[in-house]
């Protein structure tokens, strides 16, 4: 089925939009009739202990699983069925848990695969635009000497930041970060996210998901916590962490 545009939603801002997403493996339900949605330009947590469904809901997002029921809207048109390739180009792209970089390409070239078009024409315009993935590493934290690394010489904290650089690469609005602050030093924490606050009053649209609750508070505007596959709190950081139910779920957090 092709992209089939659907009338937007009351919530005229809404970026993206998912409704009763589910996605079962077998007798386990790894994702229960999620639903939520994020406005353009607004950051949403999404936490939960191991195991809650978080990395699975991005693979049902980006479409390398295949959801069993529900929808996937992207700025109102339906994306449910498009390949992880028209998804980016739709403006939906992620990073991963396990970070995932061409192992023989440099880090200024892992980017530049990020960047390239899909067509002739902006291939040429390309061209004259060949800096930029040097600006993108510099952003995310990479000294000049290391651009021209390969990852095997990287550091975890080093090849997190990879990941993020070749997803701001992509030029999508809706950047799905799952664990980006995973393996980083306080220093590199605070450096990614004056980097995504700055992206972020750019009009960049996140959904981070991060077992690291202190490094994501000051970076949400709302919070979508799981449990086996359901959403049992949305709301503010401070609303949803003060629930019993997120406390008992999320064993790890300490106030």
């Amino acid at each position: 089925m092709g992209t089939q545009t659907v009338a937007r939603s009351a919530l005229v801002n809404t970026l993206l939009e998912v409704k009763g997403l589910a996605k079962m493996f077998g007798g386990l339900v790894a994702v229960d009739n999620v639903s939520f949605h994020i406005e353009a330009g607004e950051t949403l947590g999404m936490i939960g202990p191991n195991g809650a469904g978080k990395t699975t809901l991005f693979n049902l997002l980006t479409n390398e699983l295949k959801q069993d029921a529900g929808e996937i809207l992207l700025n109102g048109t339906e994306v449910s069925n498009l390949p992880t390739q028209e998804r980016v180009k739709q403006g939906l792209a992620r990073t991963y848990q396990v970070p995932r970089p061409f192992s023989g390409l440099t880090v200024a070239e892992n980017i530049r695969v990020s960047m390239m078009p899909d067509n002739l024409w902006r291939m040429l315009a390309h061209a004259y635009d060949c800096g930029r993935e040097h600006e993108i590493a510099l952003s995310v934290g990479f000294r000049e000497a290391d651009i021209g690394k390969y990852p095997g010489e990287l550091a975890m904290g080093d090849l997190r930041k990879l990941e993020l650089a070749r997803t701001l690469a992509t030029g999508s609005k809706v950047l799905l970060l799952d664990e980006v602050f995973a393996g980083l030093t306080y220093g590199e924490i605070a450096q990614i996210s004056k980097l995504l606050l700055e992206h972020k009053n750019n009009g960049m649209t996140f959904i981070i998901v991060s077992h690291d609750l202190r490094a994501l508070a000051p970076l949400v505007d709302r919070v979508l916590v799981l449990c086996f596959g359901r959403t049992i709190a949305e709301g503010t950081f401070d609303e949803v962490i003060q629930q019993k139910t997120v406390q008992d779920a999320y064993l790890g957090y300490k106030q």
